[in-house]
């Protein structure tokens, strides 16, 4: 299979769960700008998800740009990776509508932890397809931030449980802002340019 349809298809489900999100910004009635003030933990919670999805997005376009052959096992990692995905739309509304409450910022956090877990998934997969001598290879590295990205969520998901749902979604929005600027490192080695891990 050509990476080029895996991109195709992997690009329309990340369109149909951003416009899930989206539908849940339901307009109020009143004209007033009043009105807009109980929709602020869903705003919030919208913007931060759709940042999240982003990121991966931007992420799995750098991931594919390097990938020279898909198996049938790289299909199933970015399965897996769609799955988690998907579920971040119900995560998003589920905390929005309990204003950041505990257990619906922990489940907020899993959902975001499995799609990172997911993502290390497909990343090992397109290597193992690819070969340790691939560009993909010499491009990833250690993946130190991805790691870090792990656990930060998991002491997120803990934080959130025994300390504050407040203390959790900080840690949530420290993840996007360390992978808001994508990570060039795929980019320098396909142009050539020397690595700067």
């Amino acid at each position: 299979m050509e990476k080029d349809r895996l991109a195709a298809f992997s690009d329309g489900v990340v369109a149909i769960i951003v416009t899930i999100m989206v539908l849940e910004l339901k307009a109020p009635h009143s004209a007033q700008w009043s009105a807009l003030a109980p929709l602020a933990a869903t705003f919030a919670s919208y913007a931060l998800s759709f940042v999240y999805v982003a990121i991966y997005w931007n992420n799995h376009h750098h991931l594919l740009y390097a990938v020279s052959r898909v198996d049938g096992t790289v299909l199933w990692a970015n399965m897996h990776l769609l799955f988690w995905l998907s579920l971040i739309p119900f995560a998003t509304a589920w905390m929005a509508d309990n204003d950041f409450a505990s257990a619906p910022t922990i489940l907020y956090g899993a959902a975001l932890l499995m799609p990172a877990i997911a993502y290390n998934l497909l990343t090992a997969a397109i290597l193992r397809a690819d070969g340790p001598a691939s560009t993909l290879a010499g491009a990833v590295g250690r993946d130190v931030k991805g790691r870090a990205s792990i656990a930060v969520y998991l002491c997120a998901i803990a934080a959130g449980y025994f300390v504050s749902p407040l203390l959790a979604l900080g840690l949530y929005v420290a993840v996007a802002i360390m992978w808001f600027a994508p990570d060039p490192r795929i980019e320098k080695i396909v142009a050539g340019a020397p690595d700067q891990r």
